[in-house]
């Protein structure tokens, strides 16, 4: 059965560990990496349990294509948007708009969805400012950890891939206990813990 909850993730030391990434010398796709402990885990368990997952990330295909083949991840996703397919990176509009299209979502579905990401100034204020759910992995020591300013304020924290499972869980059941409801009941899931 699925789940009401949408989950929109980012790759980059929110799945995948950027410090493992291998290139080949001058070009810009990744070859080969390393997933952070916990995101294969992660990603099966929300599909297993009926979640949508879409990635979200900037990037290049190809690179995303080789990281999660690697890893027999390939068809873990129900769609991707992909900054080199959109043409703009987050936290424009334009990659959250095209993530909703992929998905067939209208504006009313925003209540539903939780942007992952481990960077602030890109996956959160986009996040925020399109309004949907943020929470923040702060997890990688290569971003800024601590907001500049009210955009970048999460609304969730986790601090690990599998720490979502319990997050996903609880903000389900929320949607579930809403349904049917309408205005300022219906975005509860929208505040920090």
């Amino acid at each position: 059965m699925s789940k009401k909850l949408i989950v929109f993730i980012d790759s980059g030391d929110t799945l995948v560990n950027e410090g493992t990434e291998y290139r080949n010398e001058g070009s810009p796709i990744v070859q080969s990496c390393e997933l952070i402990d916990g995101a294969k885990e992660l990603l099966l368990t929300l599909k297993e349990r009926g979640y949508t997952i879409e990635l979200v990330a900037d990037g290049y295909t190809q690179s995303f294509d080789n990281s999660y083949g690697q890893h027999g991840l390939k068809n873990i996703f129900d769609a991707r948007t992909i900054s080199e397919e959109v043409g703009e990176k987050k936290p424009s509009q334009a990659m959250f708009e095209t993530a909703m299209k992929l998905l067939h979502l209208t504006d009313e579905d925003k209540k539903r969805i939780i942007m992952v990401g481990n960077n602030l100034e890109r996956d959160i204020v986009g996040a925020n400012r399109f309004g949907i759910t943020s929470v923040f992995i702060k997890w990688s020591p290569r971003y800024p950890m601590e907001p500049k300013n009210e955009e970048e304020v999460p609304d969730y924290i986790i601090h690990k891939p599998l720490e979502l499972l319990d997050l996903v869980e609880k903000l389900e059941a929320e949607l579930e206990k809403t349904e049917g409801t309408h205005g300022e009941e219906a975005v509860s899931i929208r505040k920090c813990i």
